[in-house]
């Protein structure tokens, strides 16, 4: 397990209110990500140092890369397909909950290129989020009873799905069939202590958000308020700890041409000032060259 603090380094670009959804575009050689709050896209290219951005009129909670150079976008009122080079948008399926109080957050694409995307229900109380998947034009509804969906990822096989509920502190392990895009046997990977009240937010370890599986299958999980990223085995142990700069980091993802640079997002927004004040690369996208590559981005087909 790794001690100290590792060499992270920050992105040039501003910092997002609360970054997400990073992967890397294995063709364009580029990283995208969202900021949720910001309502915008971004993408930074390593070699060049070029940033581009696009606003948004409402929360992009993840993005998926699909085969001709658009996105799809996972807004809080649907799914859509966007094109990075004309700046237009076309829906292609509806928000189907209440978007006053839930909105799309962490999804991913499968191997086989059907996107799932969670939910969070914002007033948190009860568990009324959900995981969802988007194939041959249909969303289908696939499991509930969550607060904060998070956490998508596969094992390199193709036949373990994983799903986290922030909220309830929890990484689940399902089966999964790459042929029909089902899931059966819902068991808990790992479950996180929550925090207790008065406890201060150094002796926390923070709670599991979004993440990503590497070419070993061990499962890489920023852990949001535990300022650190985990690696864990299949089974749930720990097998590295990674020490970070910032409170609240968001998701990993793993990039460059080798795929071992681990590219994290972050959080700024409702931060406290004082934590702000110590921590000026809170909301950057940090990164660090890592020992195990990565999987290559899954492209999404719609």
């Amino acid at each position: 397990m790794t001690s100290g603090m590792p060499p992270w380094s920050p992105l040039p670009v501003p910092p997002c209110g609360l970054g997400e959804s990073p992967f890397w575009h294995t063709s364009e050689r580029a990283l995208y990500w969202c900021d949720i709050p910001g309502r915008r896209i971004h993408r930074f290219e390593p070699a060049s140092g070029r940033h581009h951005a696009w606003d948004l009129d409402t929360e992009p909670g993840s993005l998926a890369p699909l085969p001709d150079g658009r996105l799809l976008v996972a807004m809080r009122d649907g799914l859509w397909r966007f094109d990075p080079r004309r700046g237009d948008r076309h829906r292609l399926a509806a928000a189907p909950y209440d978007t006053a109080t839930e909105r799309f957050n962490d999804g991913k694409s499968d191997p086989q290129g059907r996107f799932w995307v969670g939910t969070i229900y914002e007033p948190r109380d009860p568990a009324r989020a959900a995981l969802y998947r988007y194939a041959h034009g249909r969303l289908d509804r696939i499991a509930g009873d969550v607060t904060v969906s998070n956490g998508l990822a596969w094992s390199p096989d193709g036949h373990t799905l994983y799903w986290t509920d922030t909220k309830a502190h929890t990484v689940y392990r399902l089966a999964f069939d790459p042929a029909d895009g089902t899931v059966s046997q819902r068991e808990v990977l790992v479950r996180f202590p929550p925090r207790a009240p008065d406890q201060p937010l150094d002796a926390y370890g923070g709670r599991p958000d979004g993440a990503a599986v590497d070419a070993e299958g061990a499962y890489w999980v920023a852990m949001f308020e535990g300022q650190r990223v985990l690696r864990l085995s299949p089974h749930g142990q720990v097998l590295e700890q990674l020490a970070l700069p910032v409170r609240c980091p968001t998701m990993v993802c793993f990039g460059d041409d080798d795929l071992r640079t681990l590219y994290v997002t972050t959080a700024r927004d409702k931060r406290p000032a004082d934590e702000l004040a110590q921590q000026p690369w809170a909301g950057q996208v940090l990164r660090l060259r890592v020992n195990v590559p990565g999987l290559p981005v899954n492209f999404a087909q719609a």
